[in-house]
Protein backbone atom coordinates (compact mmCIF):
# COMPACT_ATOMS: atom_id res chain seq x y z
CA UNK A 1 0.00 0.00 0.00
CA UNK A 2 1.74 3.28 -0.30
CA UNK A 3 1.45 6.40 1.85
CA UNK A 4 0.46 9.82 0.93
CA UNK A 5 1.09 13.17 2.03
CA UNK A 6 -1.99 14.67 3.86
CA UNK A 7 -0.42 18.09 2.64
CA UNK A 8 0.59 17.81 -0.50
CA UNK A 9 -0.53 14.05 -1.47
CA UNK A 10 3.39 13.43 -2.56
CA UNK A 11 3.67 9.53 -2.37
CA UNK A 12 6.13 8.97 0.37
CA UNK A 13 7.77 5.72 1.82
CA UNK A 14 6.17 4.02 4.64
CA UNK A 15 9.14 4.82 7.33
CA UNK A 16 9.41 8.48 6.55
CA UNK A 17 8.88 11.11 9.20
CA UNK A 18 8.86 14.14 6.92
CA UNK A 19 7.10 14.38 3.25
CA UNK A 20 9.84 15.15 0.64
CA UNK A 21 7.89 17.13 -1.17
CA UNK A 22 6.81 19.92 1.65
CA UNK A 23 9.00 18.94 4.23
CA UNK A 24 5.78 18.93 6.90
CA UNK A 25 6.20 16.38 9.82
CA UNK A 26 4.05 13.11 8.93
CA UNK A 27 2.41 11.22 11.69
CA UNK A 28 0.17 8.48 11.65
CA UNK A 29 -2.98 11.00 12.02
CA UNK A 30 -1.77 12.83 8.69
CA UNK A 31 -0.90 10.27 6.67
CA UNK A 32 -3.14 8.09 4.45
CA UNK A 33 -1.93 4.22 3.47
CA UNK A 34 -4.68 3.46 1.14
CA UNK A 35 -4.12 4.18 -2.36
CA UNK A 36 -7.69 5.31 -2.99
CA UNK A 37 -7.72 8.10 -0.81
CA UNK A 38 -7.61 11.75 -2.53
CA UNK A 39 -5.73 14.80 -1.58
CA UNK A 40 -8.16 17.85 -0.59
CA UNK A 41 -7.15 19.25 -3.54
CA UNK A 42 -7.47 16.49 -5.99
CA UNK A 43 -8.90 16.44 -9.21
CA UNK A 44 -12.89 15.09 -9.40
CA UNK A 45 -13.00 11.44 -11.20
CA UNK A 46 -16.83 12.41 -12.19
CA UNK A 47 -15.56 15.91 -13.56
CA UNK A 48 -12.84 14.82 -16.00
CA UNK A 49 -14.76 11.60 -17.06
CA UNK A 50 -17.79 13.95 -18.36
CA UNK A 51 -15.93 16.31 -19.58
CA UNK A 52 -14.12 13.97 -21.88
CA UNK A 53 -17.20 12.52 -22.83
CA UNK A 54 -18.84 16.07 -24.14
CA UNK A 55 -16.24 18.05 -24.34
CA UNK A 56 -13.31 15.13 -25.40
CA UNK A 57 -13.08 16.44 -29.07
CA UNK A 58 -11.16 19.64 -27.67
CA UNK A 59 -9.33 17.54 -24.91
CA UNK A 60 -10.95 19.54 -22.60
CA UNK A 61 -10.19 16.54 -19.40
CA UNK A 62 -6.88 16.85 -20.34
CA UNK A 63 -6.77 20.51 -20.12
CA UNK A 64 -8.29 19.95 -16.59
CA UNK A 65 -6.24 17.14 -15.37
CA UNK A 66 -3.22 19.20 -16.31
CA UNK A 67 -2.04 17.39 -19.33
CA UNK A 68 -1.75 19.94 -21.68
CA UNK A 69 0.15 18.72 -24.34
CA UNK A 70 -2.30 15.51 -24.77
CA UNK A 71 -5.02 18.46 -24.77
CA UNK A 72 -3.59 20.40 -27.86
CA UNK A 73 -2.89 17.18 -30.08
CA UNK A 74 -6.73 16.17 -28.98
CA UNK A 75 -7.79 19.68 -30.43
CA UNK A 76 -5.01 19.05 -33.91
CA UNK A 77 -6.40 15.55 -34.71
CA UNK A 78 -9.81 16.53 -34.44
CA UNK A 79 -9.41 19.67 -36.74
CA UNK A 80 -7.42 17.30 -39.07
CA UNK A 81 -9.62 14.56 -39.07
CA UNK A 82 -12.75 16.52 -39.84
CA UNK A 83 -14.25 15.59 -35.66
CA UNK A 84 -13.73 11.92 -36.21
CA UNK A 85 -10.71 12.39 -34.05
CA UNK A 86 -13.00 13.25 -31.23
CA UNK A 87 -13.75 9.72 -30.53
CA UNK A 88 -10.16 9.61 -28.80
CA UNK A 89 -12.06 12.14 -26.10
CA UNK A 90 -15.18 10.08 -25.93
CA UNK A 91 -13.15 6.62 -25.05
CA UNK A 92 -10.65 8.69 -22.46
CA UNK A 93 -13.91 9.75 -20.76
CA UNK A 94 -15.42 6.31 -20.57
CA UNK A 95 -11.90 5.05 -19.58
CA UNK A 96 -11.71 7.95 -16.96
CA UNK A 97 -15.24 7.13 -15.42
CA UNK A 98 -14.28 3.36 -14.75
CA UNK A 99 -11.11 4.05 -13.16
CA UNK A 100 -8.36 2.77 -16.35
CA UNK A 101 -7.19 6.24 -15.97
CA UNK A 102 -7.07 7.26 -11.90
CA UNK A 103 -4.66 9.67 -11.84
CA UNK A 104 -3.79 13.19 -12.91
CA UNK A 105 -0.84 14.91 -14.63
CA UNK A 106 1.22 15.05 -11.39
CA UNK A 107 0.39 11.70 -10.50
CA UNK A 108 -1.92 12.35 -7.63
CA UNK A 109 -5.49 10.28 -7.41
CA UNK A 110 -8.43 11.27 -8.55
CA UNK A 111 -11.00 12.03 -5.76
CA UNK A 112 -13.96 9.66 -6.13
Amino acid sequence: MAKYCINCAAQMEDNQQFCPSCGSAQTAATTTTTTTTAAPDAKSKMVAGLLGIFLGAWGIHNFYLGNTGRGIAQIIVTIVTCGIGSLWGVIEGILILVGSINTDADGKPLAP
